[in-house]
């Protein structure tokens, strides 16, 4: 069976800070495109190793029962280019039962970012890890045009698995750094929605059967663009988990009633929600059905809703909702910092009473819906100006140095006219800079910076920076840049959501505006859309980076531990 699937087996270290863990490597051919472990073809194949996947078309991967043990994750990677699936099959890559994996599309030629590419599945969606997998990171995978979702992350009980929260948990989810456009349904959906089950008849009998609870949960650096329903969904993660660092825009194009957000921190969920930029979507920014407990913070959302029926102003759509669905008694949100632009109904709707002692503090909020409204029979109220609304009376909220406004023209941003999260950088003279909730308990704006940088926090995203802001932006034209990680120990990381020119050059200054490092190629790893540059030798500090290519320009400010 080894020969006729034609495996290659070598003994070779492979170097490169992803992958110095791994011990052998199995090249797969392109024919391949099932592989179970339980197979004599991969007997040998043991915690640490590497599959690599030969660059080429397949109809679609189906990987089953592959197990590494914590720290020695089985690698699945490609190799030699992109691994492309175009398939009129119900699902493009189907991960099942696999534990302590990591499947990675960073084996192909430093100009291509995803190694996977999913272009097209007609008759499903584009990825699915499940079937009681647990502990794994997926990145550098792009999936387009599929008739369902694009990447699917969660085990559903059913007749043969009907006691699955008792027997299973999924530990330690990281989906990052993924690209996923025009999918019918959610764009990346991890943990189940039926926190509370489902009825499911079996044997003529019916049980009701409870998900899976998650938890370890990081969902950050994704680009997430048309999909039918919501950008990213996550339910039932009830421990560790955070959303951050991702890019939603145009979300909930299929106009499907429930299913329209860009973030929705689902049912049974605690989630961190931060630093995530979501725009054009026909749905909420970011609604919260969750446990309480968490904050959500440092967001920018603009125009959540505005073209969702946007002459029927009872179709409401708010940059931020949070309701009581799962809400623990007594437990706290704390909505903090987000930017929030032009939203068709309110800025902030809250609806939770079961919640104490929360917060909504140091918001932006400008333009929202401006319409008179009464339901017959509702205890809410609403007014002209809805910029944070409140269901119940009863609400135990705490509002602090939130800035309203009905136009952007006082606020002190770099432009009137909002299109990006760099149009919401604050200059010289704003009302929101040392103007936040002193008790604010964050401590990093959007671009990653350290709160506060001056004598107090600034209202909203971003902290202003003068050092940032005024003396090392020089070039004509500014990228947007996030950090994959902050703070960074040894290497930085740093994604950028366009295609840069082939000569970059990366800059890194202290405090006082010195240049302490430059870097080009080939010392500066860089693929389409994140470069890697050493900085092991930096001391512990503060500093800021420029990433430039002739006319145009990125920046940002990181800690080195």
């Amino acid at each position: 069976m080894v020969k006729i699937l034609n495996l290659i087996f070598t003994l070779i270290v492979l170097t490169g800070t992803q992958l110095a863990f791994s011990q052998k490597s199995f090249r797969i051919k392109p024919e391949i495109i099932y592989l179970d472990a339980n197979d004599e073809a991969y007997q040998a194949v043991g915690p640490g190793d590497t599959l690599l996947f030969e660059a080429g078309n397949r109809k679609y991967l189906l990987i089953k029962n592959f197990k590494g043990q914590a720290g020695k994750p089985i690698v699945m990677m490609n190799t030699g280019g992109e691994v492309i699936i175009d398939t009129d099959h119900y699902f493009g890559i189907s991960i099942q039962n696999c534990r302590y994996f990591r499947f990675t599309g960073t084996g192909g030629t430093p100009d291509s970012t995803y190694g996977f590419k999913i272009k097209r599945v007609s008759n499903g969606g584009g990825m699915g890890i499940g079937e009681l997998s647990s502990d794994f990171e997926i990145d550098h995978v792009s999936v387009e045009n599929c008739m369902i979702g694009g990447i699917y992350a969660k085990t559903d009980p059913d007749c043969s698995l009907t006691s699955v929260r008792n027997s299973f948990t999924q530990f330690n989810t990281s989906i990052h750094d993924n690209y996923i456009a025009n999918v019918g349904d959610e764009g990346l959906y991890v943990g189940s929605s039926k926190y509370y089950g489902q009825k499911v008849l079996c044997d003529g009998n019916e049980l009701l059967l409870l998900p899976s609870l998650l938890d370890g949960v990081k969902i950050y650096n994704n680009i997430i663009k048309y999909s039918g329903w919501d950008g990213i969904q996550v339910g039932s993660a009830s421990g560790n988990c955070r959303i951050y660092n991702n890019t939603v825009l145009y979300d909930s194009q299929l106009e499907t009633e429930s299913q329209m957000s860009g973030i929705i921190i689902g049912g049974g969920s605690k989630c961190d929600c931060y630093n995530n930029f979501i725009s054009q979507g026909k749905g909420d920014g970011i609604e919260s059905h969750g446990l309480g407990g968490y904050r959500i913070f440092n967001n920018i959302i603009l125009d959540a809703g505005r073209s969702f029926k946007p002459t029927d102003m009872s179709k409401m759509k708010h940059g931020i909702y949070v309701t009581d669905v799962s809400v623990q008694n007594d437990s706290a949100f704390y909505i903090e910092h987000n930017d929030i632009i032009n939203p068709k109904s309110e800025g902030i709707r809250f609806s939770s009473v079961r919640s104490k002692n929360n917060s909504i503090a140091s918001n932006v909020i400008i333009n929202p819906g401006n319409f008179d409204f009464y339901e017959n029979g509702n205890t809410s109220f609403k007014g002209s100006d809805s910029y944070i609304m409140f269901q119940n009376v009863s609400a135990d909220v705490i509002l602090r140095n939130n800035y309203l406004a009905r136009n952007s023209s006082a606020a002190g941003f770099s432009t009137t006219n909002i299109q990006s999260a760099g149009d919401l950088k604050l200059v010289s003279g704003s009302p929101l800079i040392n103007a936040a909730d002193p008790d604010s308990k964050v401590t990093f704006d959007y671009s990653g910076f350290a709160r506060p940088y001056g004598p107090a926090s600034d209202i909203g995203a971003f902290e202003y920076d003068i050092t940032g802001a005024e003396s090392i932006h020089l070039r004509d034209r500014q990228y947007e840049t996030f950090l994959a990680e902050n703070p960074v120990k040894d290497i930085l990381r740093i994604y950028f959501p366009e295609d840069y020119p082939d000569e970059l050059v990366l800059n890194i200054y202290d405090l006082n505006g010195i240049n302490i490092g430059r870097y080009r190629k080939p010392e500066l790893n860089a693929g389409n859309h994140l470069l890697q540059a050493s900085v092991s030798a930096i001391r512990s500090g503060i500093y800021f980076y420029v990433l430039s290519a002739g006319k145009y320009s990125g920046s940002g400010k990181f800690i080195k531990l």
